[in-house]
């Protein structure tokens, strides 16, 4: 009887040391890029999601590459899904190359510390054929626009916010909209049949000037750029939040750390001459070509 309470004891043990500081015991080896940077990071696990294998973490500052805040990494070891929970604590290394960006080296600790349920940040999406509400923003040269304004024209439309690093997100989509807005002017009628809005969700800091220096990087006219086809807007908060909600995106900021955080998720939707809903993209699995189509689909129709 007495062995059998040490053994188990012992397996009892085992798998608390198996769980606390875990990590993968035999990686796979891997050839690393000459082109990529790697940036420790270290956080605290908000939520984990197996089908599109992310977790989403609040980090704190990653020296040398980006302040503190909430989002959604991706990790290519399968343990991890099946190991992280919410409140874990979290260490691992940050991989980014070009527009990936990927954590390895992943070691979870327990945390006795409660955490309160994370936010929602998904909503739910627009249906087909529904009227996009005449919302009213403010543009890179501090102009009131409406979403009405583009009637006649199919309009693309996403969300970003400029101080957002990580190549997966924001950037991924503003330079989606920036090849999409290339391609376009090779074919001039469909051009001058489409428009492109990139919306921030950051009003407090994504003020016209900001958003003017940030929309004319991506297109690369600097000075020149006039932003006739590819506008950047903002608005009040409750405005950005009303036109957000109405896409099923969602974002939280949180200052409790004492650093401004954002969990958010992405929504990019393509919508008709008549104001209405063609499709809606969640994430950041959509690539450039894929919209082009539609938008010649809907030119067409």
């Amino acid at each position: 009887m007495s062995t059998h309470r040490s053994l188990a004891t012992t397996l009892l043990f085992l798998s608390s040391l198996a769980f606390l500081g875990f990590s993968s015991c035999q990686p796979k080896q891997r050839v690393p890029s000459p082109t990529e940077k790697h940036y420790d990071l270290k956080g605290k696990v908000i939520s984990v999601d197996k089908e599109k294998r992310e977790l989403t973490i609040a980090h704190g500052d990653i020296k040398d590459y980006m302040s503190g805040m909430t989002m959604a990494f991706s990790v290519k070891d399968d343990w991890v899904y099946e190991i992280a929970a919410p409140g874990n604590q979290i260490t691992a290394t940050l991989v980014v190359d070009g527009t990936q960006s990927w954590l390895e080296d992943v070691v979870l600790t327990e945390d006795s510390t409660p955490v309160s349920g994370a936010p929602a940040i998904e909503g739910a999406d627009p249906k087909v054929g529904d009227q996009v509400p005449d919302y009213r923003l403010i543009n890179q040269d501090g102009k009131t626009i409406r979403i009405q304004d583009y009637k006649g024209k199919a309009l693309l439309l996403t969300f970003i916010y400029t101080r957002c690093q990580d190549p997966n997100q924001c950037t991924l989509m503003s330079s989606n909209f920036a090849a999409i807005d290339q391609e376009l002017q090779k074919q001039p009628e469909l051009y001058g049949k489409t428009h492109l809005l990139s919306i921030s969700f950051d009003p407090a800091y994504d003020t016209p000037k900001v958003l003017r220096s940030y929309g004319a990087a991506h297109t690369g006219k600097y000075l020149d750029e006039t932003f006739a086809h590819w506008e950047f807007a903002s608005g009040s908060v409750d405005e950005v939040k009303g036109i957000a909600k109405f896409f099923g995106l969602r974002y939280y900021q949180d200052t409790s750390s004492g650093t401004e955080q954002v969990i958010h998720s992405l929504r990019t939707a393509v919508i008709g001459p008549d104001g209405k809903i063609v499709k809606v993209y969640r994430g950041n699995e959509w690539k450039p070509e894929e919209l082009i189509k539609d938008l010649q689909s809907v030119v067409k129709e």
